[in-house]
């Protein structure tokens, strides 16, 4: 293996291959996937991808983002390192515009400076080297290309409270990801059933007669199903290597990799941005 390859954490790509071969979102409703995406797509600028572009979704996983990009551009490029990319291609079996590479972020392949657009979502802060990865998926772009990403936030715009709780969660998170897998997900499910499920209930409760939930933890699933916060608890403590950055990190690490107009979501999930290939 090349230099260039070593940007890849296998015993990761494992657990992530294991955990969406568990939660291959056959059982997430359209309407809620919907929601999703958009959340995570706010920002996108659509009227600047032509129906026929092409680009790519590094770090498929499921292709569950996928499913809802393929239908508007002439065709998009799944990329995926662990086994999950079968479950890609089962998911988007009905499409003939997607082509499927078992790859890492570093070996993509298709030519440099050939894509249309690109985008990241929840994958970069898992890799040993984020930066890397970013520099990886924008050198795939054509000048004046647009790269999405979501990278886990650094809770920079939640009170120090906040942040300490985060910390004690995250002792945990370093325990259950040492795990075997079977045992893993079972205290995952467990988190998720009397973690997860209540707090999100509560804080949609206080959400509805007008309360700020902003800082509430797990607020951002309070209306969503439990067949996502399953998904998300097993994502989150099954885990072994995890990254977050403030909102300023990620501004320079995308700067650094080529990408100038960067513009972040204002709201959840943080952080998405999108940023466009600077011209040569």
């Amino acid at each position: 293996m090349n230099e260039k390859n070593q940007n890849v954490d296998y015993d990761v790509v494992s657990d992530f291959g294991d955990e969406w071969k568990a939660f291959d979102q056959s059982d997430l409703s359209d309407a809620e996937r919907k929601q999703q995406f958009d959340a995570y797509f706010s920002i996108f600028p659509w009227d600047r991808i032509a129906s026929d572009a092409i680009g790519f979704d590094a770090g498929c996983g499921t292709g569950r983002w996928a499913l809802l990009v393929v239908a508007r551009v002439g065709h998009l490029h799944c990329v995926e390192p662990s086994v999950a990319i079968d479950v890609a291609k089962r998911n988007l079996e009905g499409y003939s515009n997607c082509s499927f590479h078992r790859k890492t972020i570093s070996d993509m392949p298709f030519p440099d400076n050939s894509m249309n657009f690109g985008f990241s979502l929840g994958v970069l802060h898992h890799m040993p080297d984020t930066q890397q990865g970013i520099r990886d998926c924008v050198a795939k772009l054509k000048p004046g290309a647009p790269f999405l990403v979501y990278l886990y936030y650094a809770f920079d715009n939640q009170p120090v409270w906040f942040r300490r709780l985060w910390t004690m969660s995250d002792v945990g998170r370093r325990v259950i990801s040492q795990l075997p897998y079977c045992a893993k997900y079972v205290v995952s499910q467990l988190i998720a059933l009397f973690v997860y499920l209540p707090l999100a209930r509560i804080a949609n409760v206080f959400k509805k007669m007008g309360v700020n939930v902003h800082s509430w933890p797990l607020s951002i699933y309070g209306d969503k199903s439990f067949y996502s916060m399953r998904t998300d608890a097993l994502d989150r403590f099954g885990t072994k290597l995890e990254k977050r950055y403030t909102k300023e990190q990620i501004l320079v690490m995308m700067e650094r990799a080529g990408l100038q107009d960067v513009v972040f979501s204002s709201s959840m999930p943080y952080w998405c941005a999108v940023g466009f290939k600077c011209q040569e």
